[in-house]
């Protein structure tokens, strides 16, 4: 059985009952209960858990007409599409399902439904939920799944946009926390640009907030990790939906490009660097499981869900992984501050460290010449430590003397100096 996880001491990060640390390192698979056979699911899941993912977002309400449209088992979630009157034999497919995820090691970040199911406002809906039936609902999926390795994710890409559309949610929430004893951390899915602080920061509905950075080129993402950093009611926050790996760049494609996974690390390691508690990988073919041969595609994806299992981006999420448990991830904080000069600043190198400067993480997105105060460590000698976030490859270039205050720091050329480069100093 995997942990059970809890909010950390300092607020700032999620832990293990025991305290260690954990770092939610997800990928998207929104469509998981709903477009995949249980033997299709379970290569999907092998495949996330060799490549070190440790949480599966997925909907048991699914976005693509979920309701009315079959799971492939030909099973409907809920009678006359009534919260009160789940569909055995579709539940039992998702209980297959959220099983094997833990028995790997995955916990699976389950959002009740799909925000279009109590906010049309686009996509398939119907609206369904009342604050009332949300909460037998919640009620009833909270104890079913009370003792596995959950995490609740609320909203489903909509914004709440008025009382009732509050009431629900809360109502979720509400739900949940009586399901399953407050058994497993909540927090809520916004729509693009977009934080569950917007709605949350000084309630307690949520114990995690969860940011959509979005589907674009560029550093967009630093303006909405900044902010819940900086929010009054200490939160640890999530980058739940950043740019997703094969993406049409802004939902267009043609001449915008494609993100691919260069996009993928920058939202990566400006996350990392922001102190977040997590980071959500996501394959534009995988969330929707893109079959030609079974579903239309949806914005247009250029491979199949299979083939896209092994993307660069997702392959590279290892080296970040090691680099994070190799240092404290719960003690992260920005240190942009200690960064008095860079070059190129289109994508703006950041840095963090831990809270007392015993070590330095600088991410250079386009391998930027950077000065750096070195004031960012508590104590020198040090060491400066490149690391290539697309290979690991590493090499110690510069020790740092106990009188120096500010260094120079231009990534070795064997990077390629085309592309971004980390930066550790440690002792």
């Amino acid at each position: 059985m995997l942990p059970k996880l809890k909010i950390s001491e300092n607020r700032r990060a999620i832990v293990t009952a025991d305290g260690k640390p954990f770092f939610y390192l997800a990928d998207t698979a929104w469509e998981l209960f709903h477009r995949l056979t249980f033997e299709e699911a379970d290569i999907y899941l092998q495949n996330r858990a060799a490549k070190g993912f440790n949480v599966i977002q997925a909907v048991a309400l699914a976005e693509c007409d979920g309701l009315n449209q079959p799971n492939r088992n030909g099973h409907k979630p809920l009678a006359d599409n009534d919260p009160t009157r789940p569909n055995e034999p579709y539940w039992q497919h998702v209980d297959a399902v959220v099983k094997r995820a833990n028995e790997l090691g995955l916990y699976v970040g389950l959002l009740p439904t799909w925000g279009d199911k109590w906010n049309k406002k686009w996509g398939a809906g119907p609206e369904i939920f009342t604050p009332e039936n949300a909460r037998a609902y919640a009620k009833w999926l909270a104890n079913r799944y009370r003792d596995d390795a959950i995490i609740w994710i609320l909203g489903g890409d909509r914004p709440i946009e008025n009382d009732l559309h509050r009431q629900i949610t809360e109502a979720f929430a509400e739900g949940l926390r009586e399901g399953d004893g407050g058994n497993h951390l909540i927090t809520f899915h916004p729509t693009g640009g977009q934080s569950s602080s917007n709605w949350f920061a000084d309630s307690n509905v949520l114990d995690i907030h969860m940011i959509q950075s979005g589907h674009s080129r560029g550093p967009q993402a630093l303006k909405f990790l900044r902010h819940d950093w900086n929010l009054a009611k200490i939160r640890p926050f999530i980058n739940g939906e950043p740019a997703y790996e094969a993406h049409p760049n802004n939902f267009q494609g043609g001449y915008e490009g494609w993100l691919d996974e260069s996009d993928v690390r920058r939202d990566l390691y400006y996350t990392i660097c922001s102190g977040a508690a997590g980071y959500t990988y996501g394959a534009h073919p995988i969330w929707q499981f893109c079959n030609p041969l079974l579903n239309p595609p949806i914005n247009q994806p250029r491979m199949t869900w299979r083939k896209a299992l092994e993307l660069p981006g997702a392959k590279q999420l290892v080296i970040a992984k090691k680099l994070l448990e190799d240092l404290s991830t719960n003690l992260r904080e920005p240190a942009d501050s200690f960064l008095n000069a860079q070059e190129k600043p289109i994508l703006p190198a950041v840095a963090c460290r831990d809270a007392v400067g015993s070590w330095a993480l600088i991410y250079l997105p386009e391998s930027q010449t950077v000065d750096i105060n070195l004031a960012i460590l508590a104590n020198l000698p040090a060491k400066a430590i490149f690391i290539n976030p697309r290979t690991g490859q590493t090499t110690v270039t510069e020790q740092l003397t106990a009188n120096e205050t500010t260094r120079r720091f231009i990534p070795p050329a064997s990077f390629d100096n085309t592309r971004d480069s980390l930066l550790l100093l440690k002792p």
